[in-house]
């Protein structure tokens, strides 16, 4: 029975609907992992207290979430990914999709660890000592534009044909010049992606491209770098962001759960 039906029949009998409770699964740590007092809050206002639900080898980590409230709010994705990025700072972690609720501690046991526990331990152990990595470029507007003008000298006299001219009658040569636009921003990012791939190879463990998450992304890459090795990426990209100074704004974010590597399933709440 879900909460609203559950909520419905007793505004029927007449009387409150009780509280449910579940828990919130957020990722799986090795089982030595302590939650400090200082550790940021989990989802929920005000945010839960993150504690530990062990087995074996692994654990989990895990709040009390009220199900009679909407989850998925923004700051709800926000905890789940700053509690799942701080670990990750630490120790090696998977991270367990957003959303995911069981019914109680023992239930986490019961279907995600017990279930899965050599999986997630020799998965924990690839992690040892790595973390990803998201490099973001995106291209300076009026700088890639001048450079596609420059490339595609048709611009120009397509330009000149519509200018003064009423939108209508000019429909055709706009749509003309965005088509122009738009494959030559995607050969550039193709290019200047794999330009940054030659650059990081030698020093990640693993690559995932990422799709653009805005029209004039120049580079959107995750990467699995040991954390000792974070230098050697930041001087890679150094090198990269010296060449394309007034080009594209490069960016660095870091180090993060491994989401694009290893995520663990988590079950959903039912």
């Amino acid at each position: 029975m879900s909460t609203s039906e559950a909520t419905e029949r007793h505004k029927k009998d007449g009387a409150e609907p009780e509280t449910r409770v579940g828990t919130y699964v957020y990722g799986i740590v090795p089982a030595d992992v302590e939650v400090s007092d200082d550790a940021g809050g989990g989802v929920g206002n005000p945010s839960a207290k993150v504690t530990v639900v062990r087995h074996g080898d692994i654990a989990a980590l895990v709040s009390e979430l009220r199900l009679d409230r909407p989850l998925g709010t923004p700051d709800d994705l926000m905890a789940h990914e700053g509690l799942l990025d701080a670990t990750a700072a630490e120790v090696p972690v998977l991270p367990v999709r957003f959303g995911a609720v069981v019914t109680n501690p023992e239930a986490v046991v019961e279907e995600l660890l017990a279930p899965h526990h050599d999986e997630f331990h020799a998965a924990l152990d690839e992690l040892e000592g790595r973390a990803q990595y998201v490099v973001k470029g995106r291209y300076v507007e009026r700088a890639v534009l001048t450079e596609i003008m420059e490339e595609h000298p048709q611009l120009a006299e397509l330009r000149t044909q519509i200018k003064d001219q009423p939108e209508e009658a000019t429909r055709d040569a706009r749509i003309q010049i965005g088509e122009i636009v738009d494959q030559a921003i995607n050969a550039k990012r193709e290019a200047d992606t794999q330009e940054v791939l030659d650059a990081v190879t030698p020093v990640a463990t693993l690559t995932s491209l990422r799709d653009p998450s805005h029209e004039l992304d120049a580079v959107h890459l995750a990467v699995l770098v040991e954390t000792s090795r974070e230098g050697e990426l930041e001087q890679a990209l150094g090198q990269i962001e010296e060449r394309w100074s007034g080009r594209v704004e490069l960016r660095l974010l870091g180090p993060l759960a491994a989401y694009d590597f290893i995520v663990a399933q988590g079950s959903g709440d039912g």
